[in-house]
Protein backbone atom coordinates (compact mmCIF):
# COMPACT_ATOMS: atom_id res chain seq x y z
CA UNK A 1 0.00 0.00 0.00
CA UNK A 2 2.78 2.46 0.88
CA UNK A 3 4.30 1.82 -2.54
CA UNK A 4 1.07 2.97 -4.20
CA UNK A 5 0.65 6.01 -1.94
CA UNK A 6 4.24 7.08 -2.54
CA UNK A 7 3.76 7.02 -6.29
CA UNK A 8 0.39 8.78 -5.97
CA UNK A 9 2.19 11.63 -4.22
CA UNK A 10 4.97 11.66 -6.81
CA UNK A 11 2.64 11.66 -9.82
CA UNK A 12 0.39 14.26 -8.19
CA UNK A 13 3.29 16.67 -7.73
CA UNK A 14 3.88 19.81 -9.79
CA UNK A 15 6.95 18.12 -11.24
CA UNK A 16 4.84 15.60 -13.16
CA UNK A 17 1.53 17.45 -13.45
CA UNK A 18 2.50 19.20 -16.68
CA UNK A 19 3.24 15.84 -18.30
CA UNK A 20 -0.13 14.39 -17.31
CA UNK A 21 0.27 13.50 -13.64
CA UNK A 22 -1.75 10.51 -12.46
CA UNK A 23 -3.24 10.07 -15.94
CA UNK A 24 0.12 8.96 -17.29
CA UNK A 25 0.35 5.27 -18.21
CA UNK A 26 3.37 5.15 -15.93
CA UNK A 27 0.97 5.56 -13.02
CA UNK A 28 -2.24 3.98 -14.32
CA UNK A 29 -0.56 0.84 -15.70
CA UNK A 30 2.94 0.38 -14.32
CA UNK A 31 2.22 1.29 -10.69
CA UNK A 32 -0.58 -1.29 -10.15
CA UNK A 33 1.59 -3.94 -11.82
CA UNK A 34 4.35 -3.12 -9.34
CA UNK A 35 1.82 -3.11 -6.50
CA UNK A 36 0.71 -6.63 -7.41
CA UNK A 37 4.29 -7.90 -7.74
CA UNK A 38 5.26 -6.46 -4.38
CA UNK A 39 2.21 -8.06 -2.78
CA UNK A 40 3.19 -11.43 -4.25
CA UNK A 41 6.74 -11.06 -2.92
CA UNK A 42 5.45 -10.49 0.61
CA UNK A 43 2.93 -13.35 0.42
CA UNK A 44 4.06 -16.53 2.28
CA UNK A 45 4.55 -19.46 -0.12
CA UNK A 46 2.19 -21.64 1.90
CA UNK A 47 -0.68 -19.22 1.08
CA UNK A 48 -1.01 -20.79 -2.37
CA UNK A 49 -1.12 -19.31 -5.88
CA UNK A 50 -4.78 -18.28 -5.72
CA UNK A 51 -4.09 -16.08 -2.72
CA UNK A 52 -0.85 -14.82 -4.23
CA UNK A 53 -2.17 -13.90 -7.67
CA UNK A 54 -5.80 -13.01 -6.99
CA UNK A 55 -7.00 -12.44 -3.44
CA UNK A 56 -4.15 -10.55 -1.81
CA UNK A 57 -3.40 -8.17 -4.74
CA UNK A 58 -7.09 -7.22 -4.77
CA UNK A 59 -6.94 -6.62 -1.01
CA UNK A 60 -3.86 -4.43 -1.41
CA UNK A 61 -5.51 -2.40 -4.18
CA UNK A 62 -8.65 -1.97 -2.10
CA UNK A 63 -6.72 -0.73 0.93
CA UNK A 64 -4.64 1.61 -1.24
CA UNK A 65 -7.68 3.21 -2.92
CA UNK A 66 -9.64 3.56 0.32
CA UNK A 67 -6.63 5.22 1.95
CA UNK A 68 -6.20 7.51 -1.07
CA UNK A 69 -9.85 8.54 -0.73
CA UNK A 70 -9.54 9.17 3.00
CA UNK A 71 -6.45 11.33 2.43
CA UNK A 72 -8.30 13.28 -0.25
CA UNK A 73 -6.03 12.20 -3.13
CA UNK A 74 -8.93 11.01 -5.31
CA UNK A 75 -12.62 11.77 -5.72
CA UNK A 76 -15.33 9.14 -6.03
CA UNK A 77 -15.48 9.42 -9.83
CA UNK A 78 -11.76 8.77 -10.30
CA UNK A 79 -11.78 5.95 -7.76
CA UNK A 80 -14.57 4.17 -9.59
CA UNK A 81 -12.78 4.55 -12.92
CA UNK A 82 -9.40 3.25 -11.82
CA UNK A 83 -10.66 0.52 -9.47
CA UNK A 84 -11.24 -2.28 -12.05
CA UNK A 85 -8.12 -1.21 -13.98
CA UNK A 86 -5.94 -1.46 -10.87
CA UNK A 87 -7.45 -4.82 -9.90
CA UNK A 88 -6.64 -6.44 -13.24
CA UNK A 89 -3.14 -4.98 -13.49
CA UNK A 90 -2.29 -5.91 -9.89
CA UNK A 91 -3.19 -9.51 -10.79
CA UNK A 92 -0.90 -9.24 -13.80
CA UNK A 93 1.93 -7.95 -11.63
CA UNK A 94 1.51 -10.82 -9.17
CA UNK A 95 1.50 -13.31 -12.05
CA UNK A 96 4.68 -11.77 -13.53
CA UNK A 97 6.30 -12.14 -10.14
CA UNK A 98 5.41 -15.85 -9.93
CA UNK A 99 7.03 -16.42 -13.33
CA UNK A 100 10.35 -15.22 -11.94
CA UNK A 101 9.97 -16.91 -8.59
CA UNK A 102 12.83 -19.19 -7.59
CA UNK A 103 13.04 -21.18 -4.37
CA UNK A 104 16.76 -21.64 -4.82
CA UNK A 105 17.50 -17.96 -5.43
CA UNK A 106 15.15 -15.69 -3.43
CA UNK A 107 17.15 -12.54 -4.35
CA UNK A 108 15.91 -13.00 -7.91
CA UNK A 109 12.38 -12.41 -6.66
CA UNK A 110 13.39 -9.15 -5.03
CA UNK A 111 15.12 -8.11 -8.25
CA UNK A 112 11.90 -8.55 -10.23
CA UNK A 113 9.99 -6.35 -7.80
CA UNK A 114 12.81 -3.79 -7.63
CA UNK A 115 12.73 -3.47 -11.41
CA UNK A 116 8.96 -2.96 -11.40
CA UNK A 117 9.34 -0.59 -8.46
CA UNK A 118 11.49 1.92 -10.36
CA UNK A 119 9.93 1.30 -13.77
CA UNK A 120 7.26 4.06 -13.42
CA UNK A 121 9.98 6.69 -13.09
CA UNK A 122 11.84 5.24 -16.07
CA UNK A 123 8.70 5.27 -18.22
CA UNK A 124 7.80 8.90 -17.48
CA UNK A 125 10.55 10.57 -19.58
CA UNK A 126 9.64 8.39 -22.56
CA UNK A 127 5.88 8.83 -22.24
CA UNK A 128 6.08 12.59 -21.67
CA UNK A 129 7.74 13.04 -25.07
CA UNK A 130 4.45 12.15 -26.77
CA UNK A 131 1.36 14.36 -26.90
CA UNK A 132 -1.70 12.72 -25.35
CA UNK A 133 -3.99 11.53 -28.18
CA UNK A 134 -7.38 13.18 -28.61
CA UNK A 135 -10.50 11.12 -29.17
CA UNK A 136 -13.79 12.65 -30.31
CA UNK A 137 -16.70 10.60 -29.02
CA UNK A 138 -20.46 10.68 -29.59
CA UNK A 139 -23.06 9.42 -27.13
CA UNK A 140 -26.66 8.99 -28.30
CA UNK A 141 -29.90 8.27 -26.44
CA UNK A 142 -33.38 7.79 -27.86
CA UNK A 143 -36.89 7.74 -26.42
CA UNK A 144 -40.33 7.40 -28.03
CA UNK A 145 -42.81 9.97 -26.75
CA UNK A 146 -46.62 9.68 -26.94
CA UNK A 147 -46.93 13.31 -28.02
CA UNK A 148 -46.65 15.27 -31.26
CA UNK A 149 -43.43 17.02 -32.39
CA UNK A 150 -45.13 20.38 -31.60
CA UNK A 151 -45.48 19.41 -27.94
CA UNK A 152 -42.03 17.84 -27.67
CA UNK A 153 -40.34 20.85 -29.28
CA UNK A 154 -41.63 23.21 -26.60
CA UNK A 155 -40.23 20.93 -23.89
CA UNK A 156 -36.68 20.79 -25.28
CA UNK A 157 -35.95 24.36 -26.26
CA UNK A 158 -36.42 25.23 -22.60
CA UNK A 159 -36.43 22.77 -19.71
CA UNK A 160 -38.23 24.03 -16.56
CA UNK A 161 -36.70 23.21 -13.15
CA UNK A 162 -36.19 19.50 -12.50
CA UNK A 163 -36.53 18.00 -9.02
CA UNK A 164 -34.28 15.16 -7.89
CA UNK A 165 -37.36 12.93 -7.60
CA UNK A 166 -38.10 13.53 -11.30
CA UNK A 167 -34.76 12.01 -12.29
CA UNK A 168 -34.82 8.87 -10.17
CA UNK A 169 -31.74 7.14 -8.71
CA UNK A 170 -28.53 6.63 -10.68
CA UNK A 171 -24.94 5.63 -10.05
CA UNK A 172 -23.79 9.00 -11.41
CA UNK A 173 -25.41 10.64 -8.37
CA UNK A 174 -23.66 8.25 -6.00
CA UNK A 175 -20.23 9.09 -7.41
CA UNK A 176 -20.85 12.80 -7.03
CA UNK A 177 -21.83 14.05 -10.47
CA UNK A 178 -24.23 17.04 -10.16
CA UNK A 179 -27.86 16.53 -11.22
CA UNK A 180 -29.34 18.64 -14.05
CA UNK A 181 -31.58 21.45 -12.80
CA UNK A 182 -32.97 23.42 -15.77
CA UNK A 183 -32.23 24.96 -19.17
CA UNK A 184 -33.24 28.48 -20.13
CA UNK A 185 -33.19 30.15 -23.56
CA UNK A 186 -32.45 33.82 -24.26
CA UNK A 187 -34.43 33.91 -27.51
CA UNK A 188 -35.66 31.49 -30.13
CA UNK A 189 -33.67 30.90 -33.32
CA UNK A 190 -30.02 30.66 -34.33
CA UNK A 191 -27.87 32.66 -31.93
CA UNK A 192 -30.11 31.97 -28.96
CA UNK A 193 -28.22 31.08 -25.79
CA UNK A 194 -29.31 28.30 -23.48
CA UNK A 195 -28.03 28.23 -19.92
CA UNK A 196 -28.06 24.61 -18.77
CA UNK A 197 -27.57 24.51 -15.01
CA UNK A 198 -26.69 21.60 -12.76
CA UNK A 199 -26.44 21.30 -9.00
CA UNK A 200 -23.54 22.83 -7.06
CA UNK A 201 -23.08 25.80 -9.36
CA UNK A 202 -22.33 23.93 -12.58
CA UNK A 203 -23.48 25.79 -15.68
CA UNK A 204 -23.01 25.25 -19.41
CA UNK A 205 -23.51 27.99 -21.98
CA UNK A 206 -25.10 26.49 -25.09
CA UNK A 207 -25.13 28.66 -28.22
CA UNK A 208 -27.74 27.55 -30.77
CA UNK A 209 -26.37 27.17 -34.31
CA UNK A 210 -29.06 24.87 -35.78
CA UNK A 211 -32.71 25.80 -35.30
CA UNK A 212 -35.24 23.76 -37.26
CA UNK A 213 -38.57 23.99 -35.41
CA UNK A 214 -40.10 20.61 -34.54
CA UNK A 215 -37.18 18.85 -36.26
CA UNK A 216 -33.72 19.71 -34.91
CA UNK A 217 -32.02 21.83 -32.25
CA UNK A 218 -28.22 21.85 -32.00
CA UNK A 219 -25.81 23.98 -30.01
CA UNK A 220 -22.16 24.50 -29.11
CA UNK A 221 -21.37 23.92 -25.44
CA UNK A 222 -18.98 25.93 -23.28
CA UNK A 223 -18.64 25.31 -19.53
CA UNK A 224 -19.06 28.48 -17.50
CA UNK A 225 -15.89 28.03 -15.47
CA UNK A 226 -16.57 31.26 -13.56
CA UNK A 227 -19.55 29.66 -11.78
CA UNK A 228 -18.14 26.16 -11.18
CA UNK A 229 -16.53 25.80 -7.73
CA UNK A 230 -13.14 24.02 -7.85
CA UNK A 231 -14.47 21.39 -5.43
CA UNK A 232 -17.33 20.28 -7.71
CA UNK A 233 -15.26 18.02 -9.94
CA UNK A 234 -12.07 16.09 -9.47
CA UNK A 235 -9.36 17.94 -11.41
CA UNK A 236 -8.92 14.96 -13.74
CA UNK A 237 -12.56 14.90 -14.89
CA UNK A 238 -13.28 18.63 -14.96
CA UNK A 239 -15.47 19.46 -17.96
CA UNK A 240 -13.58 21.87 -20.19
CA UNK A 241 -10.25 20.79 -18.71
CA UNK A 242 -7.20 19.40 -20.43
CA UNK A 243 -8.46 15.81 -20.32
CA UNK A 244 -12.20 16.05 -21.02
CA UNK A 245 -14.71 18.44 -22.57
CA UNK A 246 -18.28 18.38 -23.88
CA UNK A 247 -18.40 20.14 -27.25
CA UNK A 248 -21.92 19.89 -28.70
CA UNK A 249 -25.43 18.78 -27.97
CA UNK A 250 -28.21 17.99 -30.44
CA UNK A 251 -31.90 17.12 -30.25
CA UNK A 252 -33.62 15.53 -33.24
CA UNK A 253 -37.38 14.98 -33.47
CA UNK A 254 -38.69 12.25 -35.80
CA UNK A 255 -42.46 11.93 -36.32
CA UNK A 256 -43.95 8.48 -35.71
CA UNK A 257 -47.41 7.11 -36.61
CA UNK A 258 -50.23 7.87 -34.24
CA UNK A 259 -49.08 11.36 -33.30
CA UNK A 260 -45.99 10.09 -31.50
CA UNK A 261 -42.40 11.37 -31.70
CA UNK A 262 -39.02 9.72 -31.55
CA UNK A 263 -36.74 12.08 -29.63
CA UNK A 264 -32.99 11.65 -30.10
CA UNK A 265 -30.40 13.41 -27.96
CA UNK A 266 -26.71 13.09 -28.73
CA UNK A 267 -23.60 14.87 -27.54
CA UNK A 268 -20.01 15.09 -28.72
CA UNK A 269 -17.07 15.01 -26.31
CA UNK A 270 -13.32 15.40 -26.43
CA UNK A 271 -11.21 12.95 -24.47
CA UNK A 272 -7.45 13.52 -24.22
CA UNK A 273 -5.63 10.81 -22.26
CA UNK A 274 -3.17 8.04 -22.96
CA UNK A 275 -5.88 5.53 -22.11
CA UNK A 276 -8.75 6.85 -24.21
CA UNK A 277 -10.39 3.48 -25.07
CA UNK A 278 -10.73 2.61 -21.38
CA UNK A 279 -11.55 6.11 -20.12
CA UNK A 280 -14.08 6.47 -22.93
CA UNK A 281 -16.13 3.58 -21.53
CA UNK A 282 -16.70 5.61 -18.38
CA UNK A 283 -17.27 9.03 -19.97
CA UNK A 284 -19.73 7.42 -22.40
CA UNK A 285 -21.59 5.84 -19.49
CA UNK A 286 -21.82 9.08 -17.50
CA UNK A 287 -22.96 11.11 -20.50
CA UNK A 288 -25.47 8.43 -21.49
CA UNK A 289 -26.95 8.39 -17.98
CA UNK A 290 -27.30 12.18 -17.91
CA UNK A 291 -28.98 12.21 -21.32
CA UNK A 292 -31.22 9.23 -20.57
CA UNK A 293 -32.58 10.85 -17.43
CA UNK A 294 -33.21 14.18 -19.15
CA UNK A 295 -35.10 12.41 -21.94
CA UNK A 296 -37.24 10.55 -19.41
CA UNK A 297 -38.18 13.83 -17.73
CA UNK A 298 -39.08 15.36 -21.12
CA UNK A 299 -41.08 12.25 -22.08
CA UNK A 300 -43.18 12.31 -18.90
CA UNK A 301 -43.88 16.04 -19.17
CA UNK A 302 -44.83 15.83 -22.85
CA UNK A 303 -47.14 12.87 -22.31
CA UNK A 304 -48.90 14.58 -19.39
CA UNK A 305 -49.49 17.64 -21.56
CA UNK A 306 -50.70 15.49 -24.47
CA UNK A 307 -53.28 13.80 -22.23
CA UNK A 308 -54.48 17.15 -20.86
CA UNK A 309 -54.94 18.53 -24.38
CA UNK A 310 -57.05 15.59 -25.54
Amino acid sequence: MMYGLLYRIIFGSKWLNQAGGVLLLAFLVVVPIGLGALTALLTPREAGKAQCIWVLPWTTVGIFLVTAAILGFEGAICLLIIFPLFLGLANLGAWIYTLGESKEKPPRNAAVVAALGVLPLLVVPIESRFVMPTSLRRVENTVDVAATPDVVWQHIIRVPPIEAADLGPSLVDDIGFPRPVEATLSHEGVGGVRHATFERGVEFIETVDVWKPRRKLSFRITPNTATIPPTTFDEHVTVGGRFFDVLRGTYELRPLPGGRTRLVLYSEQRLSTNLNPYAGLWTDYVMSEIQRRILQVVKRRCEVQAVVQQ
